[in-house]
């Protein structure tokens, strides 16, 4: 009761005080207003951008374990990697010559190396969302059911295959990919044709790897934006829910 007395009294004085000053005090309180407006705008900033942060996280580490599994791209009708389009008549061709069995064995190796390397991706792309700034994360939220994905992938892609080159190579060496690939070379060079289209594998793997890894990013996104709470966290579903 004590207590209660001495905040009353303190009110008190407080509010004649503030009668007392006129406009100075009116200013000042404007200040504190203004203040606390910028406190209150900073915090739901911050909000939105773990949110952002979040949801693209457990998206990117989702992706890079469903596709990392074994036959993650292999047995997959939308990711599974095989020879570029351009290729694919001169691959028609060799498999006339009996090469057959080389052509399916270098899209068997390409879509082992992509699913070995999607185990290290998940780092890459975590550390990735967690150099993003607030200002990154701004205008996220109201944008299309992928928006993250999309603004990630756009500010992102060029770093992330620079990174992900080095593993994508490194795990075609360790599964023997490259044998494979200049005997293909070599009996390719040979055939009697004009205008034949490059045959540089590593890039087409290292590109159809990430869009599989944004497409699927995005998939898990669209989850995470119809179900917050199931699929994210009461963080998420606090800036993404409403």
């Amino acid at each position: 009761m004590q207590i209660r007395r001495i905040a009353r009294a303190l009110a008190i004085v407080s509010l004649a005080a503030a009668m007392s000053s006129g406009l100075g005090a009116c200013a000042e309180m404007s200040q504190v207003l203004q203040s606390g407006a910028g406190v209150a705008g900073n915090s739901n900033q911050s909000a939105l951008s773990r949110a952002v942060k979040e949801s693209l996280e457990l998206g990117s580490t989702r992706a890079a374990d469903l596709l990392s599994k074994t036959g993650g791209y292999q047995n997959s009708s939308l990711y599974r990697i095989r020879l570029p389009e351009s290729v694919q008549p001169i691959a028609t061709r060799l498999r006339q010559f009996g090469l057959g069995g080389q052509i399916d064995q270098i899209e068997k190796l390409m879509n082992q190396g992509a699913e070995h390397a999607a185990v290290e991706a998940k780092g890459v792309f975590v550390n990735a969302v967690r150099s993003m700034t607030i200002t990154d994360a701004m205008g996220i939220v109201r944008g299309s059911d992928t928006a993250a994905t999309a603004y990630f992938r756009q500010h992102t892609e060029a770093e992330l295959r620079q990174k992900y080159l080095p593993i994508i190579q490194n795990n075609l060496k360790q599964i023997g990919f490259y044998n494979q690939y200049q005997q293909l070379l070599s009996a390719y060079k040979q055939l009697p044709l004009t205008n034949k289209p490059d045959l540089d594998l590593e890039q087409h793997v290292v590109t159809q790897s990430l869009n599989a890894l944004f497409t699927q990013v995005g998939e898990e996104e669209k989850a995470i934006r119809k179900d917050p709470i199931g699929r994210g966290s009461s963080a998420i579903a606090a800036v993404f829910g409403r």
